[in-house]
């Protein structure tokens, strides 16, 4: 186990003896903060630095007595703790409490340039609280956190990583912050596969944790890709690149805070509810080249929300389905992660929805994804849809992703498993271009859209011999009818046979 993970592993026990923490959700929110302020001390650091390089005066965004080394660690002429200035117990929670947090939540109000750092830092701490309840902890907590290096490149891709797992470990404690966490195997078979390209904006409408605007980062930036860059490719990626909405605040903070310390330093990324938008007024100016999303399903909107809404329903998944087709530039590319009762239902909006999909945009590949790939979150199996708005569909290309293992908590979906997939989507010759029964053991087909009936386009893979049939609710309630009857017959003959 390296350092790092050690310090991060040492904090979350301290803060777990905390009493104003309860649960994973708690301690990964106190550490985001946390380190933030560590995260932008030193990213001021290097910015003064660059800036006496170039012969200039850096303007800092903190206020100096405000400024971490002032106030969370101070140090003596020897570079150790200056332990009689280093607030602690109860007047370190002052502090943070009244002077700190009412400092940095002004930011917001203060800017008017929502591209800027400062007002970046207003949003975030706009919807955080200090809710480390022992000034003692806190202090152990900053002097452990002092000692981490964000100037170091190694150590911040390090703890880039370290974060995400503490996101993941977030989905465990209950609650609904699985929501905001989507299997890194399935982000990174998304995005390879969409391809993004520099001086594209992406696009994510249900932000959570932000693994898909990271991921793309991370692939733009990759370190071959990254020494083919200029300095205006990077400026480009880094300010007007990324975008998307978080409805919650806990998501939308640790959503921020991963994007920045993976390094994506101006996200155009907002906390709002992205269905309160009437889909109506969005113009060609308003929509992007990609989009990746795993957007909240299951849920219900009331009314009011659905009149944003060409097609009304009160399903969250079909809203945001509109959302994203009428967010989505000419000629651009989409794939959001869906239930897959999206696909075989069969009731007006449904089918509405999907008619339109179908005749308004190129629905190219549709994904299977085995049942288990959100546990603990979720059991519900999903699906990768995948359209761009190149014309209508002709035909869909399915693959069936199928592990050699059921997928449990403990044995979660891999990237090897996306592997096939990845490379028959780069390489279309190589792909099975019918649906028939012949091949088997194949995991992917083709179905042409004159084949399809009643907009039903769920996975049936021909090449399995057990198929999960949908009923619709009709034939359903028929079915149970009929095998009641059946129940009903036996239990009268078995009656018969003991009564004689």
């Amino acid at each position: 186990m390296s350092d790092i993970q050690n310090k991060i592993d040492r904090i979350t026990d301290i803060l777990r003896r905390d009493d104003g923490i309860s649960g994973a959700m708690h301690y990964t929110e106190q550490i985001s903060w946390i380190l933030f302020l560590k995260f932008l001390n030193d990213f001021e650091i290097n910015k003064a630095d660059e800036a006496i390089l170039k012969g200039k005066e850096y303007e800092y965004v903190i206020r100096k007595d405000l400024r971490w080394e002032n106030w969370a660690c101070p140090k003596d002429e020897n570079g150790k703790l200056y332990v009689k200035r280093a607030l602690t117990g109860s007047d370190l929670i002052e502090f943070v409490n009244k002077t700190l947090f009412d400092y940095l939540q002004e930011f917001k109000n203060n800017t008017n340039d929502p591209k800027s750092i400062k007002y970046k830092i207003g949003a975030i701490f706009e919807f955080l609280d200090n809710r480390i309840a022992s000034g003692h902890t806190l202090r152990e907590v900053l002097d452990i956190i002092d000692s981490l290096d964000f100037q170091s490149s190694d150590e911040l891709f390090e703890l880039s990583h370290i974060y995400e797992n503490l996101l993941k470990g977030m989905g465990s404690d209950g609650g609904n912050s699985g929501e905001f966490y989507t299997p890194r195997a399935i982000i990174k078979a998304m995005v390879e596969t969409i391809d993004p390209q520099v001086g594209e904006t992406i696009y994510d409408g249900a932000v959570g944790s932000a693994g898909f605007l990271v991921e793309a980062f991370e692939f733009m930036t990759s370190p071959q890709k990254k020494e083919k860059l200029s300095a205006s490719d990077w400026e480009t990626i880094q300010t007007n690149t990324f975008y998307g909405q978080e409805k919650t605040s806990l998501g939308y903070v640790m959503g921020m805070m991963n994007m920045i310390l993976h390094g994506i330093e101006s996200p155009n990324v907002y906390k709002g509810n992205t269905l309160t938008q009437n889909i109506r007024d969005y113009q060609e100016k308003d929509r992007h080249n990609v989009i990746l999303a795993n957007p909240p399903f299951g849920g219900k909107e009331k009314t009011q929300i659905q009149q944003n809404f060409p097609i009304e329903t009160n399903a969250t998944e079909m809203l945001f389905i509109q959302h994203f087709m009428k967010m989505l530039k000419l000629e651009g590319r989409a794939a959001i992660v869906i239930p897959e009762g999206v696909l075989f239902q069969a009731n007006n909006a449904f089918k509405k929805i999907k008619q339109d999909l179908l005749e308004g945009f190129n629905v190219h590949t549709i994904v299977s994804l085995p049942s288990g790939v959100f546990l603990p979150y979720s059991g519900v199996k999903t699906n990768i849809l995948y359209f761009d708005r190149k014309g209508a569909t002709s035909k869909i290309w399915y693959y069936d992703v199928t592990p050699p293992y059921k997928l449990t908590k403990n044995k979660p979906i891999a990237y090897e498993h996306m592997q096939e997939f990845v490379e028959l989507f780069k390489n279309p010759n190589k792909r099975n271009h019918t649906n028939a029964k012949t091949v088997e053991g194949c995991n992917d087909w083709t179905v042409s859209v004159e084949d399809i009936v009643d907009y039903d386009i769920s996975a049936k893979n021909p090449h399995k011999v057990v198929e999960v049939e949908h009923l619709t609710p009709t034939k359903l309630l028929s079915k149970i009818r009929d095998n009641e009857k059946k129940i009903n017959d036996f239990i009268n003959q078995i009656a018969s046979l003991i009564h004689g």
